[in-house]
């Protein structure tokens, strides 16, 4: 048996003797706590063992299978050697299924940070493009958005631009999207005609609470401001901007798209939590080694993910080498392509990594 299923067997072994232990018992805390263990480990562990008892089965028939010379028997035994391989296969399938981790982010709401980088103007109006696409998706999906920060330039594009996305599965399904998406297109102001490459980073984070984070309101510096936009959006004229800064890490959080103080200030906590939280998952991530919380490949944000050529009206993802010629419904929304082949190779590699 594999290592990991054996520690799997062994533990739910002993968490059934020490849910029977009156000291457990009169400690209702531990009990709940050791319970909910037992429980989650109970479906892998009961396969795991009628697996061992199909395969002792199967070792059994085959051994018969060559002890006897009575046909009609023989054909018996073969019958059910066939039905014991085809219930190992699927308990072997269902066992590495459960072997997977589960992201417990992956029914969270999601705070999507979209932001130029290189290409100035060309890269601002792709960063609009991708914000769009986003929001787009988020509608097919049934789920809703609402903006929390954004930062225009003058012909209609994002310097940056920040987002919610609220929606059951909406981090299981947008986190593959976090790192840098590469534009080549001829831009409008280019006379001859020649393409030019923009970059875009884009980070998902998985919306936190305030359980999973804990933050003193004496590391914080609030301050107020004007809002401000390209071309009169979301100005107002009293200090409803609220800029937030947790001096132990430097993180900076500003919102000034709500109307109030007291929404731009909820809002821009929710930001702040949702990074301090990203940033400690990445410290837990590299300090066992894995990335499986990431991206698929090295899990480095700094990495090219994704190729959009306007002239060949294509699409292409570099981790899952995954091209398609719908350049125009891809930034209409149309992401399903991309989401199931990135789960389906983070679902083969974390099949590899647990077993």
């Amino acid at each position: 048996m594999n290592q990991n299923l054996e520690i799997s067997v062994k533990r739910y072994d002993e968490l059934s003797m020490m849910l029977g232990d009156p000291v457990v018992l009169n400690d209702h805390n531990r009990y709940l706590e050791l319970l909910k263990e037992f429980n989650e480990l109970e479906p892998l562990v009961k396969n795991i063992k009628r697996l061992t008892q199909v395969q002792s089965e199967l070792a059994e028939n085959k051994d018969m299978l060559y002890e006897t010379e009575d046909q009609e028997f023989r054909d018996l035994i073969r019958e059910e050697i066939a039905e014991l391989e085809l219930e190992a296969e699927q308990l072997d399938s269902a066992i590495k299924e459960l072997m997977i981790p589960k992201d417990p982010n992956d029914n969270k709401n999601v705070i999507v940070e979209i932001r130029a980088g290189a290409g100035g103007d060309e890269a601002a109006l792709f960063a609009g493009d991708l914000f769009r696409m986003y929001t787009s998706f988020a509608e097919t999906e049934g789920w809703t958005f609402d903006l929390i920060d954004a930062s225009e330039n003058e012909i209609g594009g994002f310097k940056e631009v920040i987002f919610e996305i609220v929606g059951r599965g909406a981090y299981s399904k947008l986190k593959y999207e976090s790192g840098v998406h590469r534009v080549q297109r001829v831009p409008e102001t280019e006379a001859g005609g020649r393409i030019h490459t923009s970059t875009v980073t884009v980070a998902v984070l998985p919306e936190a609470e305030d359980v999973d984070v804990a933050i003193d309101a004496g590391d914080l510096q609030i301050d107020t401001y004007r809002a401000s936009g390209a071309g009169g959006q979301h100005v107002n004229k009293t200090s409803s901007a609220i800029r937030i800064t947790h001096k132990p890490s430097g993180v900076v959080v500003t919102c000034q798209d709500q109307r109030s103080q007291h929404k731009n200030r909820e809002k821009a906590m929710q930001v702040l939590r949702a990074r301090l939280y990203e940033m400690e998952q990445a410290k837990q991530d590299q300090a066992i080694a894995s990335d499986r919380k990431h991206q698929v490949g090295t899990g480095d944000r700094s990495e090219r993910i994704r190729t959009y050529n306007f002239p060949q009206g294509r699409v292409s993802d570099h981790r899952i080498n995954l091209t398609v010629y719908q350049l125009e419904s891809v930034l209409a929304g149309d992401l399903e392509p991309f989401i199931t082949g990135l789960q389906a190779a983070a679902h083969e590699k974390a099949i590899s990594d647990s077993l």
